[in-house]
């Protein structure tokens, strides 16, 4: 399969909603798209944070999606470099997501593609649905004012290609496409590794669709999560 040609999509009428309905519309009758990240494959090298941030036009010091480095097992021996695990953070685009039912003018919506979308020209930039994500993926954009995060590059996916932060992934951990093909190869992923993948913070109760391979036990269990490393920020030219 080419990385950069395997979406088909075609376009719906939304005139005649309202603009959060019209957008929330948009994905009826399309696929349920998630991703899975192969934490066996990822090298940290943010790669996928450098592209997001130029693909999107992120602001410096903010991040749609990022690699955060969590030390495990205590205080390492003396001369030993402590236990270290890379964790590839984004939206969850959740099935029941914590963010949408907090948004008191509903510009957090979900698609019928599984898509959790920001309505910009509605959003106040209250911050309720920051507050209300479990996994730490929204920030207010003091660009726009208004809330911000990873939409799966839904741009992109429009138009037939993968998430940027996919694209170029060097290691090929991440792994995008639509959980309703058996062929694609989210699918053939998930059904490979049937019983060994996670999901970060299950017991938030949010159905979230970017699963895990090889993610240690203590990010699934809600009173051993370890505290992040401190992020160096990126510069981008």
């Amino acid at each position: 399969m080419q990385r950069r040609t395997f979406l088909s999509l075609c376009c719906v009428s939304v005139a005649s909603l309202m603009p959060g309905q019209a957008l929330a519309g948009a994905g009826e009758g399309k696929p349920r798209y998630a991703m899975v990240v192969d934490l066996r494959r990822c090298v940290g090298c943010q790669s996928c944070t450098v592209s997001c941030g130029a693909e999107n036009a992120v602001p410096l010091g903010n991040f749609r999606t990022t690699v955060s480095e969590y030390a495990l097992g205590g205080v390492p021996a003396e001369h030993r470099a402590p236990l270290v695990a890379v964790i590839p953070r984004l939206c969850n685009h959740c099935d029941k997501p914590a963010c949408v039912p907090v948004c008191p003018v509903g510009a957090t919506f979900k698609r019928a593609d599984g898509l959790v979308l920001i309505d910009a020209t509605t959003c106040i930039g209250c911050g309720f649905c920051v507050q209300a994500c479990p996994y730490d993926a929204r920030f207010i954009n003091r660009e726009t004012h208004t809330a911000d995060k990873c939409t799966f590059c839904a741009h992109r996916t429009a138009a037939g290609l993968l998430p940027a932060c996919v694209e170029n992934c060097v290691g090929g951990a991440r792994i995008f496409g639509d959980l309703r093909d058996p062929q694609s190869a989210v699918s053939k992923m998930l059904a490979a590794y049937d019983g060994k993948v996670a999901v970060l913070y299950p017991e938030k109760s949010t159905d979230p669709h970017v699963f895990y391979i090889g993610l240690s036990r203590c990010f699934t269990r809600a009173d051993s999560i370890p505290q992040p490393l401190p992020i160096t920020p990126l510069a981008r030219s």
